[in-house]
């Protein structure tokens, strides 16, 4: 494979960052729709209406249904075309991001990324998640390149709810040892390229970040505090994880998100299922128990999940569906070496509980 980088043309963080956005855009054009989660519109509208005020540039705010879904992304197709827009911005969460992304694409615009939680490292990445307008599951649709600017206003992070937060620190721990077990199989990222050292560089520092600054950015967050460790926070979940699973790849951890959506008792965020992943793949990995130990504490330390019930499950026996889901083919626990079976994906997640229930104990 040839060695493939990829990350957004422009990333700007900081406090009070919306007050930037007309200077840090107004290259992309001079009409501009912002396609708004509720709470997005909410928390951003009037600092972009600052930013704008006065300029020669025209801005639209849309609310969007609340799904990435094949007709809400041509209802705003319709809006782009109606209104001559230049510039597609997603204002929210990942749906609402997701929802723009593809609107942009299909319209063949440039697109702008306001994330309003730092949940997941969906904002960077060069795809998104499409659903059937019943809700249902349609697609990933992935692009030719990843989003033009990405603009996160670490102060409207800072005060949403810290379970975001947490939720975020989940999904970018399991960056650096997905990355790190695609490079020894030699398995493609993401992008379906090779991964470069560059690569591997950010997902190290991922983790590092996390380890480093994690619970401290969690204690401030809990108080709505914008302190150096909450944004080093923010940047290791939006963007050291983003470009890191771009260019990194995947294995287990997010396999086995996607087996327990089997479960309909589960209840645990995105990126706390992919936190109890890591230490289910550092122990088919057999990991060195040091590094194995390092990981739970850290789970620990935040609040995410080391336990089944933590995450909603108590029948030991539902873990079998789940597994079975998460071997489906084409399922990225297959970039392991040495390829992993339902069982002993099973045992290896009834093997992560029992040592978290002793810890817990």
């Amino acid at each position: 494979m040839l060695k493939l980088m990829r990350a957004p043309a422009k990333y700007i963080q900081g406090k009070d960052a919306l007050l930037s956005t007309y200077g840090e855009t107004k290259n992309l054009g001079t009409s501009f729709l912002f396609i708004c989660s509720r709470s997005g519109e909410k928390a951003c509208r009037a600092h972009l209406e600052q930013s704008f005020a006065g300029k020669e540039a025209a801005i639209r705010f849309e609310i969007f249904g609340g799904h990435s879904s094949e007709g809400e992304i041509q209802r705003m197709r319709d809006i782009v075309r109606a209104h001559g827009i230049d510039c597609v911005a997603g204002v929210g969460g990942g749906s609402a991001i997701d929802t723009a992304k593809a609107t942009a694409y299909y319209e063949g615009l440039p697109v702008l990324v306001i994330p309003t939680v730092s949940a997941t490292d969906a904002p960077c990445t060069g795809l998104s998640v499409i659903y059937k307008d019943d809700g249902s599951f349609s697609k990933y649709l992935f692009y030719p390149k990843n989003p033009d600017v990405v603009l996160v206003d670490s102060t409207v992070i800072a005060n949403a709810p810290v379970k975001f937060l947490v939720a975020g620190m989940g999904d970018a721990l399991g960056t650096y040892f997905e990355a790190r077990m695609c490079a020894r199989a030699k398995a493609p990222s993401l992008e379906n390229g090779g991964i470069t050292r560059s690569a591997l560089a950010l997902c190290r520092l991922c983790y590092e970040t996390l380890l480093e600054n994690g619970a401290r950015a969690k204690a401030a967050v809990e108080r709505h505090l914008l302190t150096p460790d909450v944004e080093a926070i923010i940047e290791a979940n939006i963007y050291l994880s983003g470009v890191g699973a771009d260019n990194g790849g995947l294995c287990v951890a997010h396999s086995v998100y996607n087996g327990f959506t089997a479960l309909e008792e589960c209840t645990a965020a995105h990126g706390s299922v992919v936190a109890f992943g890591t230490i289910v793949q550092l122990l088919l990995e057999n990991a060195p128990g040091a590094e194995l130990r390092q990981v739970q504490d850290f789970c620990l330390n935040v609040g995410l999940p080391v336990t089944l019930a933590e995450m909603g499950v108590t029948d030991p026996a539902r873990v079998a569906v789940a597994a079975a889901k998460a071997c489906a083919p084409g399922e990225s626990i297959h970039n392991m070496i040495g390829d992993v079976t339902p069982e002993e994906l099973t045992d290896a997640v009834l093997a992560a509980d029992g040592l978290g229930r002793a810890l817990r104990a």
